[in-house]
Parts: C-alpha cells; sequence; structure tokens
C-alpha cells in the first residue's frame, strides 16, 4: 500500500512487454467445478497462498531483499505470476511502462551559522521524495513569503518570483501554497539555487489545520537537482527570521527513470463487454521483501485464479497485478489512462486487495456506501453492493468486520476517479495505523500497537525479528496469532476465501452492481456514465502530499 508520504517513486511513461526466467511452484490441480462460493472456497486453501508467499520471499532473499519495480526482484515476481498463470491456460498480458524511480539511503540537515544546530530526521525534517543527490550548504534566502495571515502563499510557483532575490548558490527558503512542491523547486533551481527548505504554509489555525503547520512529507513528483527538505512552519518561520542562517543539506538518493510492468491474466470465457477485475499490487517497498504488503494480495488473488483457471464464468474475469504501486499508483494509473472510454464501460467493477494478512489485522472491507461517515465518501455507483457481498461473506461465518475509507493510497484509485467511476471494493487489514481498543476487543490482537509493525521496513518478511522487528511485539503477537513470518495466518485464510467468494459471486452476476443481468451483447447501460461525485481524482493524491 502506497504511502500518505512516501520514500519512493512516481510518473509513468511508454509502453511493451519484459520477459525472464524463474523457477515455477506448482498449483494444486484446478477443477471445473469450481464454480461456486462453496467449491471455490474449500478448494483456494491458505496452504496454497502461503506457498506463493514464500516463493515471494525466496525471490526476494535472491535479489537484495526486495521486490520493489524497478529491480530484478520485481522482474522475477512478474515472471512467476505470469508463467503460472499462463500454464494454467489464462489469457496473459504484459503491460510496460516507465516510471521515475527514488531511493533514499540518507540524509541529514544542520545549521551551521549563526548557531550550530543538528536536526534529527523525521523530527526536525523530512527528505522529500525525488530530493536531489549530494551536499548544498549556503545562505537561506527567503522566497517570496506569506507570513501575514491568511498566509495566501504562492511562494517559489513563478519564475518571477526569484527576480528580485538573489539565490545563487544559496539555499532557497519557500512556503507550501497554490502549486505543487516540483514547480517550486524547479523554478528555485532554475534560478541558481543549490538547495531548497520548503515550509509549511501555516494557514488556518494550529487547532484545526494541524496539517498546515506541523512537519510534513512530501514529493517533489518528478527528479529535481538540488537537495530539497521540508519543515514545520513554525521552523521555516524561525528561519526566515534569522539573519546570516547558513544550513547544511547533505541527501544520498537514487532518482532515476526505470522500467516495471502489469501483468493480467484473463479468462477464456464469458462476456468481455461485461468485465470483472480483481487486482493486487505485485511490487514491494524498496526496503523490504513486501511479505504482506503485498505479497498477501497477490499470493491470495494468484491462488483464486488458479483454483478457478477451468471455470467457464459468465462474464470475463481479469485479474492484474501492478507494478510501480509503492511508487504513487503508476501502474493501475498507467493502465486506466490506456483504455479507450468503451474499454473502460466494459468493466463491471474491480476489487482491490492490497494487505490481507496484516499480523495485527482487523477485518476491513472498502465503505462503499460510506456509512462510516468518515474520510473521503462513498465509492462509485453500485460499489456499496460490492460491499454488501463482502459483508454477506463475513456474517455467514460469524466474523466482524469494519469499514475501510476509500482514502485513495491504494489501486482503486484510478479505477474511482471522477469520469472513470467504476464500481469498486475490496478488503484491508491495516497498515501503520494503531489498532484501538475496540477494535482488538472485535479482532484479539494488541491494542496501541500497528496494524503492521514491519510496514514498509525490512522486516516486511519471513523473518521479521530477525530482520530487525521489536521482538517483545512480535512475541507478544505470536501469543495472541498464529504468525508466519510478519503475516497473521488466520486472516489471510479467511480472506483468501472472502477474495474467492467474491470474484466467483461477481463471475456469474454483477445485475445488483450495475444492472447487467442478460446474457450476450447488448447490455443496458447506467453502469458507468451516472456521474457521481467525490474526492479521489486528484492528481498525485494517492496518499502522497505533493503541494
Amino acid at each position: 500500500m502506497v504511502p500518505f508520504s512516501g520514500r519512493k517513486v512516481l510518473a509513468a511513461i511508454a509502453a511493451g512487454t519484459l520477459l525472464g526466467t524463474t523457477a515455477l511452484v506448482s498449483p494444486a490441480l484446478a477443477s471445473p467445478n469450481n464454480n461456486s462460493v462453496k467449491k471455490l472456497t474449500k478448494a483456494v486453501t491458505v496452504k496454497g497462498v502461503l506457498k506463493h508467499l514464500d516463493k515471494f520471499q525466496a525471490i526476494a532473499d535472491a535479489n537484495a531483499g526486495t521486490r520493489a519495480s524497478g529491480t530484478p526482484g520485481y522482474d522475477a515476481s512478474a515472471d512467476y505470476v505470469a508463467k503460472l498463470l499462463k500454464k494454467a491456460g489464462y489469457q496473459v498480458t504484459r503491460q510496460q511502462f516507465d516510471f521515475a524511480f527514488y531511493e533514499e539511503f540518507g540524509s541529514s540537515f544542520a545549521q551551521v551559522a549563526p548557531n550550530a544546530t543538528t536536526y534529527t530526521d523525521g523530527v526536525d525534517y523530512e527528505l522529500m521524495d525525488y530530493s536531489g543527490d549530494g551536499t548544498a550548504e549556503g545562505l537561506v534566502v527567503p522566497v517570496d513569503l506569506a507570513l501575514e495571515p491568511p498566509r495566501a502563499s504562492s511562494s517559489g510557483c513563478e519564475a518571477t518570483d526569484f527576480d528580485n532575490v538573489d539565490v545563487t548558490g544559496k539555499i532557497a527558503l519557500l512556503q507550501r501554497g497554490t502549486c505543487a512542491f516540483g514547480d517550486k523547486v524547479v523554478n528555485a533551481e532554475a534560478a541558481g539555487a543549490i538547495g531548497a527548505i520548503i515550509m509549511n504554509q501555516g494557514n488556518g489555525t494550529p487547532e484545526a489545520n494541524a496539517d498546515r503547520y506541523d512537519l510534513f512529507a512530501g514529493t517533489l513528483g518528478a527528479p529535481v537537482g538540488i537537495p530539497t527538505v521540508s519543515v514545520s512552519y513554525g521552523t521555516g518561520e524561525q528561519f526566515a527570521a534569522t539573519a546570516g542562517l547558513v544550513v547544511r543539506i547533505e541527501a544520498d538518493t537514487t532518482s532515476e527513470i526505470r522500467s516495471t510492468e502489469n501483468v493480467f491474466a484473463q479468462t477464456r470465457h464469458g462476456r468481455t463487454d461485461n468485465v470483472v477485475m480483481a487486482g493486487a499490487h505485485l511490487d514491494s517497498d524498496p526496503a523490504g521483501p513486501g511479505y504482506n504488503d503485498n505479497g498477501t494480495g497477490s499470493a491470495a488473488l494468484l491462488e483464486v485464479a488458479l483454483q478457478m483457471a477451468k471455470v467457464k464464468p459468465k462474464n470475463a474475469v481479469r485479474f492484474a497485478w501492478w507494478g510501480a504501486e509503492e511508487a504513487g499508483l503508476v501502474g493501475s494509473q498507467y493502465y486506466v489512462d490506456s483504455l479507450t472510454e468503451q474499454q473502460i464501460a466494459d468493466i463491471a467493477l474491480y476489487l482491490n486487495f492490497d494487505m490481507v494478512g496484516s499480523p495485527n489485522y482487523v477485518f476491513g472491507v472498502y465503505d462503499g456506501d460510506d456509512s462510516a461517515q468518515e474520510g473521503s465518501g462513498p465509492g462509485p455507483e453500485g460499489s456499496a453492493e460490492i460491499e454488501k457481498v463482502f459483508e454477506r461473506f463475513f456474517a455467514s461465518r460469524k466474523l466482524p468486520t469494519v469499514a475501510s475509507d476509500f482514502s485513495g493510497r491504494s489501486d482503486y484509485g484510478a479505477f474511482i476517479a471522477a469520469g472513470v467511476d467504476i464500481p469498486a471494493g475490496g478488503l484491508f487489514t491495516g497498515a501503520e495505523g494503531v489498532k484501538t481498543e475496540a477494535e482488538a476487543a472485535l479482532f484479539g490482537g494488541l491494542a496501541g500497537v500497528a496494524y503492521d509493525p514491519c510496514y514498509h521496513q525490512a522486516c516486511d518478511s519471513r523473518t521479521p525479528v530477525a530482520d530487525g522487528a521489536d521482538a517483545a511485539t512480535y512475541q507478544a503477537l505470536g501469543k495472541k496469532y498464529k504468525l508466519q513470518g510478519n503475516v497473521n495466518v488466520y486472516a489471510l485464510d479467511v480472506n483468501s476465501d472472502a477474495i474467492a467468494a467474491s470474484v466467483i459471486t461477481f463471475a456469474y452476476d454483477t445485475s445488483k452492481v450495475n444492472g447487467v443481468t442478460t446474457p450476450g451483447k447488448g447490455k443496458g447501460k447506467g453502469k458507468h456514465g451516472h456521474g457521481h461525485k467525490h474526492g479521489h481524482g486528484h492528481k498525485h493524491g494517492h496518499g502522497h502530499h505533493w503541494r
């Protein structure tokens, strides 16, 4: 799952194919009779899912500990998935695209004069995604700051903002507001700045608008040539008032264009004008193997696809494994952008499975009808009906669920965006968020501890404690649950069945979602052109602060 403020990647270009080699894990033989919820959920076993998960770990182990897009570990993961699906009889396609890869290896930020001060990463400053590599030391020059309320800042948004200040060989102090962070830094670099500091905007009030005052992490959207950090409004205001302020920014980063791909497998039977899509992102965060994020969703979806490979559904089913999700949902956005209006209309719905085995799990179901009244609002028309299918599955097993907001942090984002409006749903067991007392009462586990304590870390692996996880936390979780590495086996087992149940249900009937009931061509519309509005279509807004 993409973070609220990422550390890695963004932006898509080109198309083509990638090929490679990797060993395969032979799945249990699928049956043409796996054509009902009861039969398919019996065929999809957690043992089968864990075999794929362990294969992903082995691939990471053989490739510098990661399966991030743009690395050999991802390519091998894509090869593994594609070859198994092709062998099972699916129509397999691989969509290549280029993207701007970013990885941070370390940084430092310090005041050199008038008072030598060392700042702490994550407390006093953040290195911004796509920061340039290298060291910049120089005098800090404020650029068009708006420090008096309402602080309607457009600092650095126009090249002319630098006409009356000399930033050549210096560090530009910029203020958040109006335009993308990347635009501000590109303009500062063009004016001769060797580094940049972006302070928060300070608009609104600290009580009601803490996000506009506090330290924030954000993305520049694409590579820039100068080291760039962000600071809180208070720190920036202090910098602006300090005469003769000299700072040093050190950044150790890699930022370059790399190639990756999406992998698709479509059934050879079923209506191609009413396609059921189900997707999971295949890439890990660069920091680790991605055993839970998103090995779990990828492995569960793969096993479901393999076990229904011989089924002849009424609606074509298109399984998708997305690339560069951790880079800002690049692969899924690239795919949706590549579709014609008719191809979009031919997609009945989209199901998303990102992190379905978190060690300190909750059973989260995407809130299609916005019944929780939290966050971003409902999904497109039909999403509420998808949510009900998942809720009925969990109710049939007498299991509780919680509503998961369409926050825009995963690959459903491009599908539910205004103008596309494809009904969506899915499952989520939690990321870096902290489990509440109420959730612990429902699901067990540890209140006050993250759903995934190894989220986006090297310890999201088969051996979390050996890879840096807190031993006491995992010992306590192990007493509450059966874990395999950084994965809750029970949660993964139940969610694998929930994935199977939803896919096979919609493979035969989408009528409650989009009103399509008649066989063959010529279905009625009213499907995606309903003009439903919601707040998910903003540029690069998928969890990354970009302006």
